[in-house]
């Protein structure tokens, strides 16, 4: 299989590169993004893009099933515009250039809570986002959707870092429904949604636990 990458510079999309290199079913792995991820492999080829322009790149997103990881916070985008061109219209025309390139699978990490009607923004992205997807032709799509995700990332964000201090204690005795995952877990699931597709389109967080198994 030919897999394609966007986000791979995040927690999850660089484990999950990591991860499909190692896996005999994917013959190669080709990565779209802003920047180089710094990895070095005979199966992996990378594609720099601006996202903004998609006329200069769209023709290329062609293989078996496009992994999409991207995503940024507030405080990164440093507006709220920029980071739904990042989360919503960026993860969306790439798709949609997929779907185009007659791609069969596409597997989406969105995030716990997502609500098109949210009356919050971040939330609110995700859900419009998963709407519109679920509308392109792909003979296959899967949304996950995990909580607080825990793992080294490039960037660093200091309340996150917090959270993933604390996070795992609490729910270890309340919440268990929004418990912490590993960034590597999440990869995991993604790739067994996409050797094993099953029927089921979203995945909220203990079946993403149980999909990674």
């Amino acid at each position: 299989m030919k897999a394609l990458v966007i986000g791979a510079t995040g927690l999850v999309g660089g484990e999950l590169v990591k991860a499909l290199l190692t896996k005999d079913e994917f013959s190669e792995v080709v990565v779209f993004g802003r920047r180089e991820t710094g990895l070095k492999h005979p199966k992996l080829r990378e594609e720099i893009v601006n996202f903004n322009q998609p006329e200069n790149w769209a023709s290329k997103v062609k293989g078996d099933v496009l992994f999409s990881c991207l995503g940024t916070t507030i405080k990164k985008a440093g507006s709220q515009e920029n980071q739904f061109k990042i989360d919503y219209t960026f993860q969306y025309t790439t798709a949609e250039a997929a779907a185009k390139n007659n791609v069969a699978q596409y597997i989406l990490v969105s995030s716990s809570g997502a609500k098109a009607n949210s009356s919050i923004f971040y939330s609110r992205i995700k859900g419009q986002l998963e709407e519109a997807i679920l509308q392109l032709p792909f003979r296959k799509i899967t949304i996950l959707r995990p909580s607080l995700l825990l793992g080294e990332r490039n960037e660093k964000r200091g309340s996150e870092a917090f959270a993933q201090k604390i996070m795992p204690a609490i729910t270890r005795f309340i919440f268990k429904k929004y418990r912490p995952i590993p960034g590597a877990t999440v990869a995991r699931a993604m790739i067994q949604a996409a050797l094993h597709p099953s029927k089921q389109i979203v995945f909220e967080l203990d079946e993403i636990f149980r999909l990674a198994e």
